[in-house]
């Protein structure tokens, strides 16, 4: 594993919360098998390569940087496991059983992803139990960014023929919100942008927002808007004006808890990514705001809408939200959230 050094980190140098030792901390494990490889990091279980073999070579399906060390400074949570609540939380705090709960506000007024030292910003233990997958673990102490409880976070991440997954559980010792999401960013290949990629999600309705980002509290019917997925549309059919998509689509009552295909996203040049989930919804984000001084890996770029992020996850600021799906987690009855990617090509969905 090569040194880090301050070049590496480009215009975002180390997170202020971390260790001046934090570059040495860094480690990862590599997965292979005749279909997909796969890099994840112990910093914030973050999935910094996942590349798809065609032909005699390989294809990414994430974007990544070039430097692992770059990851320490990163702001944009690529390919992280963000928590404990994933997306925003209102006014960075919320009531719990008579009393109020301030949480670190990372994001203006406001809690995004868990907090500045979050999950996908922090040092888990790695370890790989299998050929075909790794393990990690974090404690996430009482107060930490504000969370009552601890919180013990497991991840199990397996490879199978084309396909990815994600275990993720969590057990307390109080009553604690938990909301995970994986963060990649998809290219399926694409080395340009994603607006001629479709994707296709059975959710017939959103969560409109504040302009801060949090949620209204209302939830409305997707169609005619630039969130209507349902026909698998061209992102630049669904956003003529190329304003770009950071919205929260809500799936047919009755998928929670059971694992069902919520999207299927599909590249110009073939390559299909199909995604299995257990949660009630997942934010859909075209990287409207992505912009990095680091190098990304070979044939990338990181730029605004080079990458879609497809994240299933409980509704954002439900702790705030009385009749949105509740995301408290209490002792004796774990959190657990499934998460299934399965990639193939299709040279009939080419758009050559």
């Amino acid at each position: 594993m090569p040194p880090a050094s301050l070049s590496s980190f480009g215009s975002s140098p180390p997170h202020a919360h971390l260790p001046e030792t934090a570059a040495g901390q860094l480690q990862w494990l590599d997965l292979e098998n005749d279909h997909l490889r796969l890099r994840i990091l112990n910093f914030g279980a973050i999935t910094a390569r996942l590349d798809l073999r065609a032909g005699d070579g390989w294809l990414p399906m994430v974007l990544g940087y070039r430097d692992m060390a770059a990851y320490l400074g990163d702001p944009f949570y690529l390919g992280a496991i963000v928590g404990r609540m994933a997306n925003r939380v209102g006014g960075a705090g919320f009531d719990l059983a008579g009393r109020r709960v301030a949480l670190d506000a990372n994001e203006g007024g406001n809690q995004l992803h868990g907090g500045t030292a979050g999950l996908g910003r922090v040092f888990w233990d790695i370890r790989q139990v299998a050929d075909d997958a790794v393990e990690l673990r974090y404690t996430s102490a009482d107060g930490e960014n504000g969370y009552p409880g601890c919180a013990e976070i497991q991840l199990r991440i397996a490879l199978s023929g084309g396909s990815v997954s994600y275990d993720m559980r969590a057990s307390v010792d109080q009553a604690t919100p938990i909301s995970l999401a994986q963060h990649n960013y998809y290219t399926l290949g694409a080395t340009g942008d994603i607006w001629e990629h479709r994707l296709q999600c059975p959710a017939s309705t959103y969560l409109p927002l504040r302009p801060d980002g949090v949620p209204t509290g209302a939830i409305v019917p997707v169609a005619g808007t630039p969130f209507d997925f349902t026909d698998g549309q061209p992102f630049a059919t669904l956003d003529p004006q190329r304003r770009g998509t950071d919205n929260h689509v809500i799936f047919a009552k009755g998928a929670e808890g059971h694992m069902s295909e919520i999207a299927k996203l599909t590249s110009p040049n073939g390559v299909s990514m199909r995604v299995c989930s257990d949660q009630p919804g997942a934010q859909i984000y075209t990287a409207t705001h992505l912009s990095s001084g680091a190098a990304a890996q070979e044939g990338q770029q990181l730029a605004p809408f080079a990458a879609v992020c497809i994240e299933p996850q409980g509704f954002p600021d439900a702790v705030n939200q009385p009749d949105f799906p509740s995301v408290i987690v209490h002792p004796g009855r774990p959190y657990h959230q499934r998460l299934s990617l399965d990639f193939s090509t299709n040279e009939a969905d080419r758009d050559d």
